[in-house]
């Protein structure tokens, strides 16, 4: 079994690797799809109406497409968005985005059941976090929230966290297309995780007794999300990634 990444990550690799023409269009589709039942495009440039997965990358390709990165930004932290406004608004909104080098343009997916259409709206050029400092910064902070969450009794109130904290090694492996480097994988896999044990620790508030002892345990998972967030954009944004 594999753990299926967010959609921005999916597009992201594999759409990159079809570019570059190292895996072809079945395999793009499988790949992009998952379980889903349709991904269409909508807004490309020249483009009357959607178009299928497909025929969108081909037309950003036309356009000058050279490689797709992802973006999981949150209100008030617009990670991985270089603008402008209204496109940083809807990736926000959304929780994650493509931008598509090469084009101007960036996609914001938009998911109705197993249905997800594509969005295409201009998009400008972005920082990024180094592949390094990301994979630092978030061994970093698995270790500080460990600690905070330990003070805070959290086998207490949330035994399920304590065992993904206790099993970091235990991951499901993440299928990649050729091209990707091997410590983007594993930093996506990392990246994935964290946020994961941060939304199972955020479910409820776990029998807290007051205001005060929810925020502190929001506060002590802040960091992680960051970090996760950060390490799934970097290792899904081919413009960082490490000589192969």
């Amino acid at each position: 079994m594999t753990t299926l990444l967010p959609d921005t990550a999916r597009l992201a690799w594999w759409g990159t690797s079809w570019l570059r023409g190292q895996v072809v269009t079945d395999l793009l589709i499988d790949a992009v799809l998952g379980d889903d039942a349709t991904h269409v495009v909508a807004g490309l440039p020249g483009a009357e109406g959607t178009e299928t997965l497909v025929a969108g990358l081909a037309r950003l390709r036309a356009l000058g497409a050279t490689e797709v990165g992802a973006a999981f930004p949150v209100e008030g932290d617009a990670l991985g968005l270089g603008g402008p406004r209204a496109f940083n608004a809807e990736a926000i909104e959304e929780g994650e985005a493509v931008v598509v080098s090469g084009t101007g343009l960036g996609l914001v997916p938009q998911r109705t059941g197993a249905a997800v259409a594509w969005r295409a709206m201009p998009a400008e050029r972005r920082q990024l976090p180094d592949v390094g400092d990301a994979d630092r910064e978030l061994r970093a902070a698995l270790l500080a929230t460990a600690n905070e969450l330990a003070r805070l009794d959290v086998a207490k109130w949330r035994p399920e966290v304590a065992d993904r904290l206790m099993n970091l090694r235990h991951r499901e492996p993440i299928d990649a297309p050729p091209g990707v480097p091997g410590r983007c994988v594993d930093l996506a896999g990392r990246g994935l995780q964290a946020t994961e044990i941060v939304a199972l620790a955020l479910e409820d508030d776990g029998g807290a007794l007051s205001s005060y002892e929810i925020e502190q345990r929001r506060s002590a998972l802040t960091p992680l999300d960051r970090a996760g967030r950060r390490a799934l954009t970097a290792a899904c944004s081919p413009e960082v990634w490490p000589p192969a």
